[in-house]
């Protein structure tokens, strides 16, 4: 699969590496609390093709690095000149504390691993910024148009096993992804359900974040909450579907499916949450650019974000409501927009 890094008028616009006809090969990643994604990319005169691609269960690997290594055996034959890798958590000094794996990883460690020199860790949302860079018209859905232009910083923002946030800085020329830890500030609450709802965060987790409540984990606490807290009432098929499945994923395909009672609750919380803290980014990055929805969830909960009701809770924004409805909505329907990005980025290291 090739992929031509064109610009598209609603995206960013990314200083380029320098344009060469010798082709390289990169290893990109994008290393999450659930999966890890691998890939061999070559690259050429500004073109990224795939050349094999592989899905790892994070958890099963004590030593991250096992996980490389295990990939390129089965690519012998081809020279890796750049390891890019992004992860899940802040990155210091080419090292990380990967926050929903309780483990380590550095470059020192990726290089020693690998034999490759050029190798670079950044954080997954930054990677997943890099990687709107490479995205085509139909992995884009809009759902505000905003004022239409890309001038102006851009943030994202990614439910999934977490909750990622990242800017993008625009110089007047070209846009500079930068991280964030965003999701790990505190959830605010509006009303007297979001009250009930932190106490009870509270008293589970003693710190009540946004990523507690905008991911996957936090649509089951919700649920739970809403369950026993607030006494919805819960059937013994959904019971039983949610104990055997993916607990957020049961949740929300009931509410996608019709459902008009606890899973409809629960999602409609999520999205106001979600909408919530996508115009709290837009404020605070000043995002007139636009926002962008990505990770693994928005995707597959498009038809609620779409009613509506997202919007009407987003522009919620006291005297900003004028600067909020300026700024252009996406969702972002590539789950591999972070590991086009994470070999983007390889491009550039020198």
């Amino acid at each position: 699969m090739t992929q031509q890094l064109k610009k598209q008028q609603y995206l960013p616009a990314f200083p380029e590496a320098e344009h060469t006809m010798e082709k390289i090969y990169l290893l990109a990643g994008d290393l999450g609390g659930t999966k890890t994604n691998l890939a061999l990319y070559s690259a050429i005169d500004g073109v990224l093709d795939v050349v094999r691609e592989k899905t790892y269960v994070s958890r099963e690997y004590e030593n991250i690095t096992d996980m490389f290594v295990n990939f390129l055996s089965e690519s012998r034959d081809t020279p890796v000149q750049r390891i890019c890798i992004g992860v899940a958590g802040p990155v210091f000094n080419g090292m990380v504390q990967l926050t929903n794996l309780s483990r380590e990883l550095s470059t020192a460690e990726i290089r020693q691993a690998t034999g490759v020199e050029l190798v670079a860790l950044i954080n997954d949302l930054e990677a997943t910024a890099y990687g709107l860079a490479t995205l085509s018209p139909e992995h884009i859905t809009t759902l505000h148009r905003g004022e239409g232009s890309r001038n102006g910083n851009m943030a994202i923002i990614a439910p999934g096993t977490g909750l990622g946030m990242a800017g993008l800085y625009w110089d007047g020329q070209f846009h500079h992804p930068f991280a964030s830890e965003g999701g790990h500030s505190d959830f605010a609450a509006r009303n007297d359900v979001d009250i009930k709802l932190l106490k009870y965060l509270q008293e589970k987790y003693e710190i009540a974040s946004w990523e507690r409540v905008i991911s996957g984990p936090g649509i089951y606490d919700i649920y739970v909450f809403l369950r026993d807290v607030l006494g919805y009432e819960e059937s013994s098929a959904l019971r039983e579907a949610i104990l055997k499945g993916d607990k957020s994923a049961v949740i929300s395909k009931s509410a996608l499916m019709g459902d008009n009672g606890i899973t409809k609750k629960t999602m409609e919380l999520f999205v106001r949450y979600l909408a919530r803290v996508s115009a709290d980014l837009a404020l605070k990055y000043k995002s007139t650019g636009g926002i962008f929805l990505g990770g693994g969830i928005p995707p597959k909960i498009a038809p609620l974000l779409e009613t509506g009701e997202f919007y009407n809770h987003y522009i919620q924004g006291d005297r900003m409501a004028e600067l909020l409805s300026g700024v252009p909505i996406h969702i972002v329907n590539n789950d591999k927009a972070a590991l086009w990005g994470a070999a983007y980025y390889a491009q550039l290291l020198k």
